[in-house]
C-alpha cells in the first residue's frame, strides 16, 4: 500500500511538472505587429481603406488562428475605436481637415495558445498629416444640411471674409450607393455667389454616410477644402403640424389636441413642445413650455376672465435620431377666441371725430345757406309789396 502511495505521488508530481514547462512555454509565445500598414484614398471624400499584411514570423503557424485589432481615431467623435476582424483591410470614415491616426495589432489564438488569445506586444502605427494646401482662412462658414420633412434636402453655407473677389465655390458630395463622387444638381446663389446646394428631386439614403467637399478656386489660387459628413435622419425639420383643435371638456377642463404633419415622418418618432401663454383677470402674463410625446394634452380647469393661448412644434425624438430641428411654430389657438377688452377712446377715433366734425359743419353751411336764401327772399318780397302799394296811390291820384 505505501508503495502504491508513493507512485501515485510521484505521478501527480510529475504531471504537475508537464503541466508547469507547458505553461511556461505559452507564456514565453510571443507574437509580432502587423506590417505593410498602408492607407489608401479612393477618392470617396473621406471614407478611407486600410490594408496591413500579417507578420512574416506566422507564416508557418496554421495551427493557430490570426486576427487583427485595429485601433483608429474617430474625430467625429472624438475618441479612439476598436475593430477585430479577420482580415487585412478595412474601410472607415475619416474627417479629412484633421488627421488619420490608425494601429493596428495582432491577435493569436488556438492550440498552440491553449485556447486563450495572445496579443502583440506592440503595433504598427500610421499617421496620416492633413493636407496643408488652399488659401489659409477661405474655408466654408457653417454649412448646414435639413432634410425637409424627410422629402427633400437642402445645404447652406456662408463665406470667409478673407474669401477673394470672383471666387466661385463647388460642393461634391459621394454615399455607398455612388460610384463616384457627384456635383451639386442645382446651386442656391445670391448676388450671383453660390451659398448652397438643393437637393430637391435628388434620392439619398438614411443611416448612411454622406460625404460632402466644398471647395473653389480664386484669382489668387484654389480655396481650402471643407469636409462634411452626416446621415439624413439626423437632419430632419418636420412639417408644422396645421390642425389644432381646442376646446372645454368636464369640469371646466381645458382638452387640446393636434394633428401629426403630412408627410414621410413617422409620427412614433416625434416629440412634441407645447408652449402655453395664460393671461389672469388681473392682466398678468405667463408662458411655460410642456415636452410630450402625445398629441393631446388636458389642463385643470380654467375660471372666468382668463385667456390660455397655445402653439406646438415638433422634431424627432432620440430613439430615432441622433438629433433634429424642431419645425415652425404651428398657429396659436386660444380659449376664449377673441379677447375682451373694454373700449377706449384713442387714435383708433380720430376718423370718427373728423367725420362728426365735418357734418356738423356741413349742416351749419347748409343751415347758413338756406337762412341766406330766405332773407334774399323775403327781401324781394317786401320790394313787391311796395311797389305794389305806390302803383295803387298813383293811380288813385289821377282818378
Amino acid at each position: 500500500m505505501a508503495s502504491k502511495s508513493w507512485l501515485t505521488h510521484h505521478a501527480a508530481l510529475m504531471l504537475l511538472l508537464v503541466i508547469w514547462r507547458e505553461g511556461m512555454h505559452c507564456n514565453k509565445l510571443s507574437v509580432d505587429p502587423p506590417e505593410d500598414l498602408a492607407i489608401l484614398d479612393p477618392g470617396h471624400l473621406g471614407h478611407l481603406e486600410i490594408t496591413w499584411s500579417p507578420p512574416a514570423s506566422l507564416l508557418n503557424t496554421a495551427e493557430c488562428q490570426t486576427m487583427y485589432q485595429l485601433e483608429y481615431f474617430n474625430a467625429y467623435k472624438n475618441s479612439w475605436t476598436t475593430i477585430r476582424t479577420v482580415r487585412t483591410t478595412y474601410a472607415a470614415q475619416f474627417d479629412l481637415m484633421k488627421d488619420v491616426s490608425v494601429r493596428v495589432y495582432t491577435l493569436l489564438s488556438g492550440p498552440c495558445t491553449e485556447g486563450t488569445v495572445v496579443k502583440s506586444t506592440s503595433y504598427t502605427e500610421l499617421v496620416h498629416k492633413r493636407p496643408n494646401t488652399g488659401l489659409v482662412g477661405t474655408t466654408v462658414k457653417d454649412f448646414v444640411c435639413v432634410f425637409f420633412n424627410m422629402e427633400y434636402m437642402k445645404c447652406n453655407w456662408g463665406r470667409s471674409p478673407k474669401m477673394p473677389a470672383n471666387s466661385q465655390q463647388t460642393l461634391y458630395f459621394w454615399h455607398k450607393g455612388l460610384e463616384q463622387t457627384e456635383e451639386c444638381p442645382t446651386y442656391s446663389t445670391s448676388n450671383g455667389v453660390r451659398t448652397g446646394c438643393d437637393f430637391t428631386g435628388k434620392a439619398l439614403p438614411d443611416f448612411t454616410d454622406i460625404n460632402f467637399c466644398v471647395n473653389g478656386s480664386s484669382p489668387e489660387g484654389p480655396l481650402k477644402p471643407t469636409y462634411v459628413s452626416l446621415q439624413t435622419q439626423n437632419h430632419v425639420k418636420p412639417e408644422i403640424s396645421e390642425k389644432l383643435h381646442l376646446q372645454t371638456g368636464p369640469g371646466a377642463q381645458l382638452e387640446l389636441c393636434w394633428e401629426n404633419p403630412l408627410g414621410r415622418v413617422p409620427g412614433h418618432c416625434l416629440e412634441w413642445e407645447v408652449e402655453h401663454n395664460h393671461e389672469g383677470p388681473d392682466g398678468k402674463t405667463s408662458s411655460q413650455q410642456i415636452l410630450t410625446t402625445q398629441t393631446s394634452l388636458t389642463l385643470p380647469s380654467v375660471h372666468d376672465n382668463e385667456r390660455n393661448c397655445f402653439r406646438v412644434r415638433s422634431m424627432l425624438h432620440k430613439y430615432c435620431a441622433e438629433k433634429s430641428f424642431w419645425s415652425d411654430w404651428s398657429h396659436q389657438t386660444c380659449h376664449p377666441e377673441e379677447k375682451q377688452t373694454r373700449a377706449e377712446p384713442g387714435w383708433d377715433m380720430v376718423p370718427v371725430y373728423v367725420c362728426s366734425a365735418v357734418a356738423i359743419i356741413t349742416i351749419l353751411m347748409l343751415s347758413l345757406c338756406v337762412w341766406a336764401v330766405l332773407k334774399v327772399r323775403s327781401r324781394q318780397v317786401k320790394k313787391l309789396d311796395s311797389l305794389t302799394t305806390l302803383l295803387s296811390r298813383n293811380s288813385v291820384a289821377e282818378t
